[in-house]
């Protein structure tokens, strides 16, 4: 006999899937700068963006510091959100996209907290 250890395994066991609100809600992409110790957030659902990033402390192994969601970066309206990157090994932002509108937005660390211009689309 299988013992079921939460009601995601049983509900693969009983319909073959997992529903797409079990799914991972959050991606984390680096940005291109080769020279960055980055990685942004992205609540796939809501759109938020916030981002980490390491530093060097002497005599420490080094710290972790988080910069939070601020203007633009904050919760959207819902949708299907997700992160690019560009090409350009200089830039520090990355692209915030929403898949069923074809909005985009441009997020970075400004002031120690993440920012984002409006989302905007070809009209």
């Amino acid at each position: 006999m299988i013992q079921l250890r939460s009601a995601a395994g049983a509900a693969v066991v009983a319909f073959g899937f997992v529903v797409p609100a079990l799914a991972a809600p959050f991606e984390f992409m680096a940005p291109p700068q080769t020279d960055l110790n980055r990685l942004y957030r992205l609540d796939k659902a809501s759109g938020e963006v916030t981002a980490c990033q390491y530093f060097q402390k002497e005599g420490t192994l080094g710290i972790t510091l988080c910069f939070p969601a601020g203007e633009g970066a904050g919760r959207q309206e819902p949708g299907d959100y997700a992160l690019v990157t560009s090409r350009h090994e200089r830039e520090g932002g990355i692209f915030r996209v929403e898949s069923r509108t074809g909005a985009v937005s441009i997020c970075f660390v400004y002031q120690e907290k993440v920012v984002c211009t409006p989302q905007d689309r070809p009209k």
